[in-house]
């Protein structure tokens, strides 16, 4: 009616019944919190104090941050694992064909080869004429590779570069190779580690029980211990 407007509209019984529960629930729960807080021990210690935190009046988890490098974090958002997987095996491809093409004298930390003689008295190793061992002449006997002897030399000509400046040049590409192939290996692990992530990531979703037995790192994804299930 036009004259109880001003009331505002009907409520039913019913809904003031479930107001008046709601509240006594409440009512109860913050009884039974403050009767706890009464009797908690105030030595009492468990980690969640320093793992959780306040944010909007409701304690939230923190989640402990994997160690990934931005180059890593946007090649996750943004790729696929097969994805991954395929650009690190044409990597992998390509390094092998460098390391075909190259002498690999000192990669990986290894030393370069030495080529021993062995002399029997003092005298004998002051006198040592290494390119009259060696049979070529004093000018390659700083060639490790196409050094031929003078035999060779009196019937055939000498291959390969001979000019310094050629030398040079060809020893500033081998240097480029060198570094080309470096790059390769270093993006090759680095896709290797992303895929490694992105495997983990898919198997987390999982709902088995697991436990975290080592952190993620910039090198090395998360490490779990699954529980066995028997597949039937």
């Amino acid at each position: 009616p036009a004259a109880r407007q001003k009331l505002g509209l009907l409520e039913k019984k019913k809904d003031y019944k479930l107001r008046a529960d709601d509240y006594h629930k409440k009512q109860n729960a913050l009884r039974a919190l403050q009767k706890k807080a009464l009797d908690k021990n105030p030595d009492e210690f468990y980690f969640k104090m320093i793992r959780s935190e306040l944010q909007d009046g409701v304690h939230v988890i923190k989640q402990p941050k994997d160690e990934v490098t931005p180059e890593q974090a946007k090649l996750m958002r943004t790729q696929d694992i097969k994805y991954v997987e395929m650009k690190r095996v044409a990597e992998a491809k390509k390094i092998e064909r460098l390391k075909s093409e190259l002498h690999l004298l000192d990669v990986e930390g290894k030393n370069p080869n030495k080529h021993v003689f062995f002399l029997d008295t003092k005298k004998e190793v002051e006198e040592f004429d290494i390119a009259a061992h060696l049979d070529t002449v004093p000018e390659l006997v700083g060639r490790v590779y196409n050094r031929p002897t003078i035999a060779t030399l009196q019937k055939e000509t000498l291959k390969g570069a001979t000019d310094p400046a050629h030398l040079k040049k060809l020893a500033q590409q081998r240097k480029n190779q060198y570094d080309l192939l470096k790059q390769r290996i270093e993006r090759e692990k680095a896709m290797f580690v992303v895929s490694q992530k992105i495997q983990t990531r898919k198997d987390l979703l999982d709902k088995t029980h697991k436990v975290k037995v080592k952190k993620e790192t910039k090198n090395s994804p998360a490490i779990y211990k699954f529980r066995f299930q028997r597949k039937r």
